[in-house]
Parts: C-alpha cells; structure tokens; sequence
C-alpha cells in the first residue's frame, strides 16, 4: 500500500479553519433526503467512526492488544507513514479502550511544569476529558475511566462516551537529549484493567457502498450514538438503521458527492490576515457532522482550542498551498499568546489533500521557541525563513526547509493559548514573500 494512502492522523486539523460554508451546507441536510442525498448524509455522519476503526487496525496490528499503551519512542519525521499532519514536538503513547467488561484506571506521573495532556476520544471523535497541565496540574494521580451505563467508583472517576475509546498522550520532547527522560515519562502512563476484546474488521472510507454501509451500521451497533442525533439517524435509517439492506444504486453517486463535499471544504478555508483558525467546536462537534468528518478526514485526533491552536497559513492564493519557488518569512513577537510552547510546521502536501512531512538536509521538520540555535532579533522577535534553497548566513538557523519540488503547507501550533488568542484579540502575522 502506497503511505500516502495511509493518511489517518493525529496532530493538527487541516480543515480546522473551514469557513462558514459548512454551516450554510449544513443547513441543506436538515431537507427530507432523496435516495442520493441520505447517502451522502449517511457517509459523512459514520466517515469519523470508520476511520477511528481503521486507525485502531492500524495502531493494533503489530500484536498489541487494547487496554494498553503502545509508546513512541521517536519523534515522527519523514518516514512516518501512518499519521497526517502530525507534530514533531511531543512524542505519542496511545492506547485503545475496551470498556464494555468494566472500567480501566490510569495512572499519570508527576509532571512537574512539562507540558503534556491525555486526551479521551469517544468512537465519533469528540474529545471527552483532556487530562493535562491545563486541566489536573503537574502532580500527576490515578484515574478510573468509566464506559457508558457503569458505575463510577474508584478514583478521579472520567467518563467516556462510548464503551469504546481512544487514550492519545502528548509529551513535548525539548531536543534529542531529553528523549531518555520523556521515555521514563511515558513508562509512568500505566493502564490496568480488563484485557478487551480483539476489535472486528471493518471497511474502510473508500470501500464499496454496501461493505462501507455494513461496518458502519456495526460501529453504531457497538457504540450507540447519542439520543440528539436522533434526527440524522431517523434520515439515514435506509443506510444506518437496524436491518437495513443493500444500498441503491444512488449510494454510488451519494458517496461521491459526500467527497466532493469535503474536497470543496477544505479547499474553501476562510482566512483571517493570512492564517485560518479553529472553530470553537473542534474536537467536541455536537451536531456539526460536516465540520466533523472533514477534520476526522484531514485531521483525526485534534484537541479542543483550549489546549492547542492550529493555523494553518493562507499560502500563495488564499487556498492554503504555497508553490513558490522563492524564499518566504515569518515574523513572530518576542512573546507570544500562549502558556506552553509554539512550533510552524512543514508539510508537503498529495495528492489527495493529505499532509507529511518533507525529507530535507537539516532534518529538520518543524521550527519554535525550542528549537536549538534559534537565532533572535535584538527586540527577542524572531524571524523564520521557509524556501527550498538555504537562505544562507545567519538566516540558516532559523530555515525551515520546504519540499525539493511541488506543493506544501504551513501549520502554526499554539499550545496552550491565552483567552487573546482564542477569542480573536490577536492574530499572528502574515507569511510573506521576501
């Protein structure tokens, strides 16, 4: 298999800054649907639950079981295969939940001030606790993870939304000489509980109608959906509900509007001075299925805006690709919005709209306030140079170098943003040409 077909992530939203499109077209699937427009409907709604499905596939193949980390020793980079749009600041430990023969408990060791957070995501991607800095402090303790319908004894009790669940750890890694105390870190993120069930196969997006409609009516039969949901459901009965048959023949055609659906919306980000923003639902969607399966399908995994702030910058024509050939600059102020830490990503981009990381001579694959021989203004500002070329001199230090060729992408991280950040008070400065 090709690794750019391997696109399912766990970093950065790229579709986290769709404009307001995706609400004006939301506003279309509240219509009775014909046969093609409840295929649509019914695609988009279940696309979040098929592609955790198919990440926990991914993630458990190697023999690991569920109800148990699987730690990353190693900062992703180029070879990474199985992750799009993913960070190069924190190493990753995940594990997949099986709750349905009782709760887990998680310990979390003392973290002191290094910024990290545990995120519980339910099987339809919202984020249903985020443990962290930000949220229990650095002391660290002992939680119990409940499923639905159980009691919640034991410790620090979290509950997640479906009995099955996604743990994805976060650990800002400060340079290659502190990987050995971010893996004794990793080792203190202990699961105990029952072993869980070997997870079903399941198709995956870009399956036939039918196979895609079956899996699909299976997750939701594994993890009910929640009671407001209802109406979508009661819409797409035909495809999702208890016992339905084959699709019509419209189901091709629906399918395929459902992805050209997605395409027209991420590549009709709004931006704003030359960067889009999340929107203030990312990684908890109520009933934004749109919004929802676009950032499952360009970003699986992103936090919500209180933990982390993804941009992505505007490109050559405001469609968030640059093509240039030339030398490009970002300008950042001394201080930034935030309480953690901040990185500009590069990533080039495929074909098929997904983002990785580009091979290069500094191996060098994200730059920010870590980054070892930063070079800063007299002010404290600091200015990024992003091109194919080495820019040369002292520019050198602060190059984050582009693909050899083609298309790419800029995503600015924030961690841990300031109320000026979330609510609009600050916006980061333009990429330019230089």
């Amino acid at each position: 298999m090709n690794r750019r077909s391997l696109m399912i992530g766990a970093g950065v939203a790229a579709a986290s800054g769709l404009a307001p499109l995706a609400s004006a077209v939301a506003a279309s699937v509240q219509a009775a649907p014909d046969a093609r427009t409840a295929a649509r409907d019914a695609w988009l709604y279940s696309l979040p639950l098929i592609e955790m499905a198919t990440t926990r596939k991914r993630h458990l193949s190697g023999g690991q079981g569920q109800n148990r980390f699987n730690h990353a020793r190693a900062l992703i980079d180029h070879h990474g295969v199985g992750v799009t749009t993913p960070n190069n600041d924190t190493l990753y430990s995940i594990a997949w939940l099986d709750l349905t023969a009782g709760p887990v408990t998680l310990a979390i060791p003392p973290m002191g001030e290094r910024y990290y957070s545990a995120a519980l995501m339910d099987m339809y991607t919202n984020n249903n606790a985020v443990l962290g800095g930000r949220t229990i402090g650095g002391q660290g303790g002992r939680f119990t993870i409940v499923g639905p319908g159980q009691a919640g004894g034991g410790p620090g009790v979290v509950r997640a939304a479906t009995a099955h669940a996604w743990l994805l750890v976060r650990i800002v890694v400060d340079g290659p000489q502190d990987l050995d105390a971010v893996h004794r870190l990793q080792d203190g993120f202990v699961l105990k509980g029952p072993a869980g069930t070997p997870p079903a196969a399941f198709a995956e997006r870009n399956a036939a109608p039918a196979d895609y409609f079956d899996s699909a009516r299976r997750l939701l039969a594994a993890d009910p959906p929640p009671a407001t949901d209802a109406a979508v459901l009661r819409r797409t009965a035909a495809l999702l509900g208890a016992g339905a048959g084959a699709p019509p023949a419209e189901a091709v055609a629906g399918v395929a509007d459902a992805k050209a659906l997605l395409d027209m919306l991420t590549s009709r980000t709004g931006f704003i001075q030359g960067w889009s923003y999340p929107r203030a639902d990312l990684g908890d969607y109520g009933q934004d299925y749109i919004y929802r399966a676009a950032v499952a399908l360009a970003g699986l995994g992103a936090l919500p805006r209180a933990e982390a702030m993804y941009l992505r910058a505007a490109g050559d024509d405001d469609t968030g690709v640059f093509n240039g050939d030339g030398l490009y600059r970002l300008s950042l102020p001394a201080r930034m919005p935030l309480d953690a830490f901040w990185s500009l990503s590069m990533y080039e981009r495929t074909a098929d709209g997904q983002f990785f990381f580009t091979d290069n001579p500094l191996h060098r694959y994200a730059i920010g306030d870590r980054t070892q021989g930063l070079k800063r203004n007299a002010d404290g500002s600091v200015d990024l140079w992003i091109g194919r070329g080495d820019p040369g001199g002292e520019r050198t230090a602060n190059w984050l170098p582009a693909p050899k060729g083609g298309p790419f992408g800029l995503f600015l991280r924030c961690y841990l943003p300031r109320p000026e950040l979330l609510d609009g008070r600050w916006r980061a400065p333009a990429v330019v040409k230089a």
